[in-house]
């Protein structure tokens, strides 16, 4: 019984942990997806196509990265 307690215990403190993690890079893609949009916005023209559709396609990566980030702990915290 008391393995049990200690076994629980282990998968609250690494769901902890893991919750954390995922938090912060969820925290750092989304800031990383304004800085992107921020540094296009304050560019604007000066930007090439190329660069623009570089810009635009490293904010959307830097978003879905943060999305995933949050359904891995949605996930966690449902199972």
């Amino acid at each position: 019984m008391g393995n049990d307690n200690l076994d629980k215990a282990a998968n609250a403190i690494k769901h902890g942990v893991d919750d954390v993690k995922d938090t912060v890079h969820e925290t750092q893609h989304r800031a990383e997806a304004d800085a992107e949009k921020t540094r296009r916005d304050t560019l604007g023209d000066n930007l090439t196509v190329g660069e623009k559709i570089g810009s635009v396609a490293n904010e959307a990566k830097h978003r879905t990265q943060a999305e995933i980030d949050a359904a891995k702990r949605n996930v966690r915290d449902h199972t």
